[in-house]
């Protein structure tokens, strides 16, 4: 069996996140970058299937991006995948290739087309942009079914039976293979590689591609090919000052409380 696993690098959860001078994008010089916490889950479920099967499988983890996934890269060799495929959107520092959901997604497509796969597995979500739309992009171009909230899952032969989260419950959801399924929180817990075996990872080979290897051109992707753009990013609005509600007692404390919210914030 053939697992691919979609990884995508994005900006790390605990790391301060800046606008660019430009407004339409952030400001990368000295961010800090993780394996989107989503696909943690995918990368932990690929590998518990085959630590889990008696038959031969391989596990090839997949991303688009610029130089700086070589450390994504590592760390998903250091957890124990079989191989990495690196298509490479970048030139002279400027990104021309995987520019929205619709151009990574055709990118990634048009690789697997030529690559061997039974299982798809991804994040049902980046946590950068939280579009949720490549997986579903990607199972159409390839014209195989998608499952997504994975948060259980069992292969039997030629097919994949699922315990998919929906609004109110769980949906048991059956497919053949192959098969594209989105990883949800509580599917699993993922591993922490050691830093040795991050280390020792360096030495492993990752298949370099570039958008004209797999048959693309820069026309088909890029800000030609995409479907949206961003116009501008800005910044919440700052909270209020919090007020702190005053009294001798609590029963004063609580009249207070509901004036402020009557007259003040006019939600009662």
């Amino acid at each position: 069996m053939n697992i691919i696993v979609l990884m995508k690098q994005v900006p790390d959860t605990e790391a301060p996140v800046e606008i660019a001078e430009s407004k339409d994008c952030l400001d990368t010089e000295d961010l800090k970058w993780a394996i989107n916490p989503y696909d943690e889950y995918a990368l932990e479920e690929a590998l518990l299937i085959k630590e889990a099967s008696d038959d031969d499988v391989t596990v090839t983890v997949v991303s688009v991006g610029p130089d700086r996934l070589a450390e994504a890269f590592r760390v998903a060799y250091a957890m124990g995948v079989d191989n990495a495929i690196h298509v490479n959107d970048e030139v002279d520092d400027e990104v021309f290739g995987a520019v929205d959901s619709y151009t990574t997604s055709k990118i990634i497509a048009k690789l697997l087309e030529k690559t061997p796969y039974d299982l798809i597995i991804s994040g049902f979500r980046a946590v950068d942009d939280d579009n949720y739309q490549v997986p579903a992009f990607i199972s159409e171009f390839l014209n195989i079914p998608m499952i997504s909230l994975v948060v259980k899952q069992e292969i039997s032969g030629d097919s994949i039976t699922c315990e998919q989260s929906i609004d109110g419950g769980i949906a048991v959801v059956k497919a053949q293979l192959p098969v594209l399924i989105t990883a949800q929180k509580g599917l699993n817990e993922p591993r922490y590689p050691a830093f040795r075996a991050i280390m020792k990872a360096k030495k492993r080979k990752v298949d370099e591609r570039e958008i004209e290897d797999i048959g693309l051109s820069v026309e088909e992707v890029g800000v030609t090919g995409a479907k949206t753009k961003i116009r501008s990013l800005s910044y919440p609005p700052k909270r209020a000052e919090g007020k702190l509600v005053e009294g001798n007692s609590a029963a004063e404390k609580a009249e207070e409380l509901v004036r402020l919210l009557r007259e003040e914030a006019c939600v009662i």
